[in-house]
């Protein structure tokens, strides 16, 4: 008996012994096309494997500081410098935010107005109890001993601009806990993300770059703006509601212009420690022009506005390469999730604003501002998952730094180190900047190079300037990095 050494295979496949000539032209032609689309394939992951090799990989900047030191503002200016498109297409959407930044002014002036005339109504009634109005600094002591001239103009401009409470409820209704801030805290420690047992969070997933994000107070904000699909009946509620606002607005424009140019009312704001103008999201300057229905916020507006960042939210932004920037919350309670954006971070921008060294934190009036600071550059600079990380100091707000001392404000009564120098702006920066640069020169693991800059992130065409050395210091280091340079 004979056996077929033949493979398996090739007899499957084999053509069968009475296949006609069409019958063998359709199967050739069909192994053809086989081949054909198996050769696509391969090609196409051969493709996607080098296009995979070659692909950069993403700059990742971390925006540290504690609340209210600069970084969401200094963000704003990545986004109008390198996303003009998205900046325009999201412009209308602040207005809400700058309305709340306003009406948040106005209602500070009335409680300082409020407790001022109650005390001088308390002292002409003796036995009387003051009215108690909510504060917004514990800084804000009241005027010991000065007599003001109050009026009924007085009187009637606290019942006239009543109505503003409610509107500042409704905006921070609509907007979200991004709208509220933080003014108590469980965090006894500055730098909570370095203590032991401290679990880091897990990171939110990467988003667009733009100020109309799907989460937080940005949602909010979209449900104020029913996209073209929406029904006409949401159409006209959502229109309602920010007629309604910018109705109530219009209406108490004059009497809000009379109250922040009143003499007596400038007195009084004069005799008080927090000055309302170093504040952010100051807008009192500017009511004529912002309280109006054809209102639409400028690039200076936006950059401005105030909202807390919650959380830790990553932003996407093009340049010539794709760059991830981590804007962080800065208060106490905040800062345990800073941790998990550590390992593979590029560069970290710090910042520290050097105006607040006669301030306390929001959330803890014990503390210091500068203070903590000092603790937060401190902790960065001794981390050793970062030692080999670019860290890049914004010693911000000069400017308002500038207007205090202008204002006779002496640094070494807050800052008893300073001891004799000149208390001039240029002396007291210089002072600043040497020693957050001995902080990093003694707490870093290995030595590194000391990148300061000196700014005012609310000036657009400033921080353009000084964003962009940053950003090709940044690149290259990052191009160093990957072996690229």
């Amino acid at each position: 008996m004979r056996m077929s050494i033949e493979d398996p295979l090739t007899l499957a496949i084999a053509p069968p012994k009475d296949e006609t000539p069409q019958e063998k032209d359709t199967r050739e032609q069909a192994e053809i096309e086989a081949r054909r689309i198996s050769d696509a394939i391969d090609e196409q992951i051969r493709q996607e494997r080098t296009a995979l090799k070659k692909k950069k990989k993403s700059v990742k900047v971390l925006l540290l500081g504690q609340s209210e030191s600069g970084k969401s503002a200094t963000l704003k200016n990545f986004q109008l410098q390198h996303a003009r498109h998205e900046w325009a297409e999201e412009r209308a959407s602040w207005r809400a935010v700058i309305y709340l930044n306003l009406v948040r002014n106005i209602v500070r002036v009335l409680n300082i107005l409020g407790r001022e005339m109650s005390l001088a109504e308390g002292e002409k009634r003796p036995g009387s109890t003051a009215i108690e109005y909510p504060s917004d600094s514990d800084d804000e002591t009241t005027s010991q001993g000065i007599v003001y001239r109050f009026s009924d103009k007085h009187r009637f401009m606290q019942r006239r601009l009543g109505p503003l409470r409610s509107i500042q409820s409704d905006l921070e209704n609509k907007l979200g806990p991004e709208s509220l801030e933080v003014r108590s805290t469980i965090s006894t420690s500055a730098t909570p993300f370095d203590s032991p047992g401290s679990q880091p969070l897990p990171k939110r997933p990467s988003r667009d770059f733009g100020i109309n994000s799907t989460n937080g107070w940005k949602s909010a904000l979209e449900k104020l703006r029913p996209s073209m699909m929406a029904s006409t009946r949401a159409q006209r509620r959502s229109d309602s509601d920010h007629n309604e606002t910018t109705d109530v607005l219009v209406g108490c424009k004059e009497t809000m212009l009379e109250l922040w140019q009143d003499p007596v009312v400038q007195q009084v704001l004069s005799h008080r420690k927090t000055k309302i103008e170093d504040s952010p999201g100051f807008f009192l300057d500017d009511i004529d022009r912002i309280v109006s229905y054809d209102y639409e916020p400028s690039d200076n507006d936006i950059v401005r506005a105030r909202l807390r960042t919650v959380g830790v939210q990553e932003h996407k932004v093009v340049m010539d390469d794709e760059w991830l920037l981590y804007d962080v919350g800065g208060t106490r309670s905040s800062r345990v999730a800073w941790a998990s954006y550590f390992d593979d971070v590029d560069a970290i921008i710090f910042l520290c604003p050097i105006s607040c060294f006669d301030e306390r934190l929001r959330e803890d009036r014990r503390i210091n501002r500068l203070e903590d600071s000092y603790l937060l550059w401190k902790s960065v600079c001794t981390s050793r998952i970062l030692a080999k990380t670019e860290i890049i100091l914004f010693l911000n707000k000069c400017d308002l730094l500038h207007n205090k001392i202008k204002r006779g404000m002496c640094i070494k009564d807050h800052i008893p180190s300073y001891g004799s120098r000149k208390n001039d702006t240029i002396t007291v920066m210089r002072y600043f900047q040497q020693h957050f640069k001995e902080i990093s020169k003694q707490y870093s693991p290995e030595p590194r190079p000391f990148f300061i800059h000196f700014t005012s992130v609310i000036d657009t065409k400033a921080t353009a300037a000084t964003l962009s050395v940053v950003e090709e210091s940044i690149l290259r280091t990052h191009l160093r990095n990957a072996d690229l340079l």
